[in-house]
């Protein structure tokens, strides 16, 4: 799922908040990155479903940005070494340190038409929304189920990690439409300028 704002493309395709969060540092070279500016997380975290709709996130500053970016990375490396890669010494404990506050106070409220919508019960603060990251990555890590559908994109020039949930779980692409439509755009180029029998025009996949 894509959506623009802005200067920002947002992307949703990762299966997961705290996924979603990593991948604003896992984009295309020279993409705008959310985290580097206090609008840009603020947009980020109404966007993702953070919170709700509409929430103004007024405090929203460059203590918080470092706070994110930090979360960011631990996370990163955590999903990086159940990958299969480098390890993840210390980023464990920043997760769990921060799972461990209390995330936004929920409450129903009435919307225009008389329906009970999700709303906040106080502006919500820097640590109670780090909370609410931090525990979905600790709930995702926990789960053995969705840790089996964990995968790293095979877009080219994407770092983005997504559940795959498809059938057979034979997904390759956090996105179809955008790494997937990419090398099948390449895949068509290289048939055209490669001479027949090369390795171009060898499937794969």
């Amino acid at each position: 799922m894509a959506t623009r704002k802005g200067s920002y493309d947002w992307r949703f395709d990762s299966g997961r908040l705290c996924l979603d969060l990593v991948a604003t540092g896992a984009g295309n070279p020279g993409a705008a990155d959310p985290l580097d500016r206090a609008e840009g997380l603020a947009g980020w975290l109404v966007a993702a479903g953070a919170v709700p709709p509409g929430t103004r996130l007024d405090g929203v500053d460059d203590h918080w940005l470092v706070r994110f970016r930090q979360l960011r990375s631990a996370v990163d490396r955590l999903l990086t070494a159940q990958l299969g890669g480098r390890g993840a010494d210390g980023a464990l404990e920043r997760v769990n340190a921060l799972a461990a506050g209390a995330p936004p106070g929920l409450c129903a409220v009435r919307a225009g038409n008389g329906a009970l919508v999700r709303g906040l019960s106080a502006e919500p603060g820097c640590g109670a929304l780090l909370a609410a990251v931090a525990r979905d990555a600790v709930e995702l890590l926990t789960d053995p189920a969705a840790l089996a559908g964990l995968r790293r994109c095979e877009g080219d020039h994407c770092r983005r990690v997504y559940l795959d949930t498809s059938r057979g779980r034979r997904r390759r692409w956090c996105s179809s439409e955008v790494c997937g439509n990419r090398e099948r755009v390449a895949r068509h180029r290289r048939r055209h300028t490669e001479p027949p029998g090369s390795s171009a025009d060898s499937p794969r996949g």
